[in-house]
């Protein structure tokens, strides 16, 4: 080897990895650097070696990348929800397309592979439609931050890597303004009220997330509060002040999580004010988003996401759609406006009937919905239950599509399949199947939903060989 764990060493920055870190090479040895760009020079310290790889942080930028810019957020990078804010926003787009095509190219098997369409964000600030932020009575203080700083309380966001420390977080600009002026008057009236943080250790406390949902085509607003019991005598002060100060929120429930798992929804439910639910509209459709509803966080950048998807499709109102993992049916309607017949298959009951609800309220009479567990639904004839498919749509969570269900796919025998994708690394896995099963990769669009993150989608279009 090379270098040695803890040695220093002098690192030119040569891309982005998949994931924000920088790539630099010692002797053909790769090293991946925290919180650095390409074209960068730093003095870095190795902190972790492998077989074939290690991993560094930069003490010092020897000498600046052309394409950095000074961050906009005063939390970057302590808080990373932003990997790169530091990085010109072309150049993330660059280093995108990059990840992507070498990905390709390593897993899928496919040489020379190009993308055939990038579509770049429209803002790249203010564009979350959701936001989550954890109470704690464990804040992580800051080296710059008072002593006499309040350590028993924070709203904000985890430390990367520390489950138990909270990072106060006075303004983040990835959500709408309207949000960051909310989540500073929780936290004044939370402490106002003399309400307790929830504390991950001994389990005890109340207010464990204050989520946020923002409809930015009608102007809805949904706050989730949630706690470790049930207690609306002391959510109710805060609910009447907060509506008060702010009468855009037109919802605010409460999700009781009386679990030790860290996740902000509930067993249960209950409606405090307003509306029950959110409404947003994608083109013509209007959809109701509950809080708890999967819903694509960039309002602006799902329509063309499934306008990508419909175009791939090549729709004449004549084909049979399966819309596999669909979710609470956004793409399952879209692609319904176009097509004969759409079946949307889902493993989420409550998705089930969101989609149910939504397919209703818009009129579309043409698609309907199924729960069933993807992972193995098919392997026992079920098919046979439907019509056979003209265009098969995936759109799998991050981990891609469980493989009995990739190997499976084909045996639809479908025209087309339209693989929507939040994963470059899993979609070229299961292209490698697709691929040997008798499907060509006929084109990719990458849709850049997430800036200042390494989150992309991808749109891949299959015919039949």
């Amino acid at each position: 080897m090379p270098v040695k764990k803890g040695q220093e060493l002098i690192l030119k920055i040569d891309s982005l990895a998949y994931g924000g870190k920088g790539v630099s090479r010692v002797d053909d040895f790769v090293i991946f650097v925290k919180n650095a760009i390409p074209g960068q020079k730093v003095r870095a310290l190795l902190y972790k070696k492998r077989k074939g790889f290690g991993e560094a942080r930069p003490l010092e930028i020897l000498s600046e990348s052309k394409h950095a810019v000074g961050p906009r957020c005063d939390h970057f990078p302590t808080c990373g929800g932003c990997k790169f804010q530091q990085l010109d926003y072309v150049e993330q787009v660059v280093q995108k397309k990059q990840q992507i095509e070498n990905i390709f190219r390593r897993q899928a098997g496919i040489t020379n592979f190009e993308l055939d369409e990038i579509i770049s964000a429209d803002k790249i600030f203010h564009y979350r439609n959701k936001m989550e932020f954890t109470f704690s009575n464990n804040r992580w203080v800051l080296p710059e931050e008072p002593e006499n700083v309040n350590r028993d309380f924070a709203l904000g966001m985890h430390i990367p890597e520390r489950w138990d420390k909270i990072l106060n977080i006075d303004r983040c600009y990835i959500m709408p303004e309207l949000g960051n002026e909310i989540l500073i008057k929780v936290k004044s009236l939370v402490q106002e009220l003399a309400l307790q943080p929830y504390n991950q250790k001994t389990h005890n406390g109340f207010l464990r997330y204050l989520m946020m949902r923002f409809g930015v085509n009608t102007g809805d607003l949904l706050v989730n509060l949630v706690t470790a019991y049930e207690n609306t005598d002391l959510l109710n002060p805060l609910v009447d002040k907060l509506t008060k100060a702010f009468p855009q929120i037109t919802t605010i429930v409460n999700n009781i999580n009386t679990r030790k798992a860290d996740v902000a929804f509930g067993e249960y439910e209950l409606h405090l004010h307003g509306k029950p639910a959110l409404e947003e509209k994608l083109g013509k459709l209007t959809f109701e988003i509950s809080a708890n509803s999967f819903f694509q966080t960039n309002t602006l950048m799902a329509e063309k996401l499934y306008q990508t998807a419909l175009k791939g499709a090549h729709l004449t109102g004549e084909e049979v759609v399966f819309d596999l993992y669909c979710g609470t049916g956004s793409i399952s309607l879209f692609l319904a406006q176009k097509a004969k017949e759409v079946h949307g298959f889902e493993v989420i009951v409550s998705a089930v009937e969101d989609a149910t609800r939504n397919a209703v309220r818009n009129g579309i009479g043409n698609v309907k919905f199924h729960v069933a567990n993807l992972d193995n639904y098919f392997k026992f004839g079920r098919s046979k239950k439907y019509p056979k498919p003209d265009v098969v749509v995936v759109d799998p969570p991050r981990t891609g599509m469980h493989k009995s269900m990739s190997s499976y796919l084909p045996k639809f025998g479908a025209e087309k399949i339209v693989y929507v994708s939040c994963n470059p690394t899993t979609q070229a896995r299961d292209s490698e199947i697709l691929q040997r099963k008798g499907y060509g990769l006929k084109r990719l669009t990458m849709v850049d939903m997430f800036p200042h993150t390494p989150h992309v989608e991808t749109v891949g279009i299959f015919h039949k060989k």
